[in-house]
């Protein structure tokens, strides 16, 4: 939509430029792109849903990133619904050097309704952190759980995925199958019941887009990801 919205106002002030245009007649076709769009003038619904999103040092900053912009979209629908950075301290920087403050630590995880799993290098470390891994006490049951590329070796290490199939970032295959974990290797997302592995940076926009149809339904799902897909394409999700 917002590709839409610069597209159609770029053409306004070109009209404008060539004097075609006059007065407010060039805020005509944004109006009308708002109109078209399946965006709710406001929330159609108050929850109190809360998405954790459990970052570190050294975590991949899009990995983080792309999913807390995604989540956040929820709320036109949800204005109740809310998300949170989780760590182990009040910030963490990332393989980039972006520094990230956290807005509660990783315990809080154990009680919210999507908990979601970053990856990057770090992730190597913390699975050898028998402390680390004993903060968490997720409910695979109650909660709706996921991660992105190395982040599933957390769930490994969590025992989340034992007798299930998952993937991961290419490089991280060796290591998660030593987990006695079924590596899936040519598919970007295997989904079970309330747990979901994903592989490949944008890979989280179809990961992100199943776990908010968990949470909601295939309506929501459906606006939240079309709202940054490029204009003219439509969504398509496809799952292992």
């Amino acid at each position: 939509m917002c590709a839409a919205l610069l597209n159609e106002l770029v053409l306004s002030r070109v009209f404008l430029a060539d004097g075609k245009r006059t007065g407010t007649d060039w805020k005509k076709p944004i109006i009308n792109s708002i109109r078209r769009s399946n965006f709710p003038r406001k929330p159609t619904r108050t929850t109190m849903k809360k998405a954790v999103i459990v970052a570190f040092d050294k975590f991949t900053d899009i990995d983080v990133f792309l999913a807390w912009d995604l989540l956040n979209r929820v709320k036109m629908y949800d204005s109740g619904f809310e998300v949170k950075i989780a760590g182990t301290k009040s910030s963490h920087r990332s393989v980039s050097g972006v520094e990230l403050a956290t807005h509660c630590r990783i315990e809080e995880a154990n009680n919210a309704d999507l908990v979601y799993f970053a990856s990057g290098p770090g992730t190597r470390q913390l699975i050898k952190n028998e402390f680390y891994l004993g903060r968490f006490r997720l409910h695979p049951q109650t909660q709706v759980i996921c991660s992105i590329c190395s982040g599933s070796l957390l769930l490994a290490a969590l025992g989340l995925l034992d007798g299930l199939t998952a993937t991961t970032y290419p490089t991280s295959f060796e290591l998660l199958e030593s987990y006695g974990i079924t590596v899936v290797e040519n598919t970007h997302l295997v989904t079970h019941d309330r747990i979901a592995t994903a592989a490949g940076c944008l890979a989280a926009v179809d990961l992100i887009g199943w776990a908010i149809e968990k949470l909601y339904d295939e309506e929501v799902k459906s606006n939240v990801i079309g709202s940054i897909l490029p204009v003219g394409r439509p969504y398509m999700q496809k799952v292992a």
